[in-house]
């Protein structure tokens, strides 16, 4: 497997900043971009993406950026290490000017959110945002008449589902008592409310 260098970083200065680190979890489908978002606009949160930092390090061409393509182009997990690096990175570049952390779609399974803590910081809270299945599906299929998106058809959005349930479930039981389960079935806005409700509560 091609060898991706480790970086070399002094965590330090985000100890000492104190701030909370939010888990937020959901299946596909189940709105909590648009709430990130929120979230950003209204506490100034950093938002970070696991998968967006992986794709943004391959479009830079960096050394690293070109082992970690070598790995998903045949389809290889990129190493947990790897994927802290580049969040722990991401973190320090924005404490002097952040007001707390957002991370978006991770611990996928629950020795990544171990493993997150153990080498970056605890995590604060975990919001979860809980959605039918049917209802995931069918916001999936809507969107797949507009985004072009491969993987928005039926079957294989039945078994990302699949996947998310296998993977996460595990996740919010070790987590439940820091673990905020928000319905996201009603309006954005209405979802928003239940959002505040476990922030202002850190």
């Amino acid at each position: 497997a091609a060898e991706v260098k480790r970086a070399q970083l002094d965590l330090e200065p985000l100890r000492a900043a104190k701030l909370p680190v939010i888990f937020v979890l959901g299946g596909p489908g189940c709105g909590k971009g648009t709430q990130c978002e929120k979230i950003v606009q209204k506490y100034g949160f950093t938002h970070l993406s696991s998968g967006d930092l992986l794709r943004d390090e391959v479009a830079s061409g960096s050394e690293r950026g070109q082992a970690l393509n070598a790995i998903m182009e045949k389809g290889d997990l990129v190493p947990l290490e790897v994927v802290l690096d580049l969040l722990a990175e991401a973190m320090l570049k924005k404490v002097s000017s952040s007001k707390g952390f957002l991370i978006d779609g991770y611990p996928r399974e629950q020795a990544q959110g171990v493993q997150f803590e153990k080498n970056i910081l605890p995590c604060t809270k975990v919001l979860y945002f809980e959605v039918p299945d049917e209802t995931m599906v069918e916001r999936l299929l809507n969107r797949a008449k507009t985004s072009g998106r491969v993987d928005d058809n039926e079957e294989t959005i039945k078994k990302r589902l699949a996947t998310f349930h296998k993977h996460s479930e595990p996740v919010i039981d070790y987590y439940k008592d820091k673990c905020a389960c928000i319905t996201a079935t009603s309006s954005p806005d209405q979802i928003f409310v239940e959002v505040q409700k476990a922030l202002d509560a850190i």
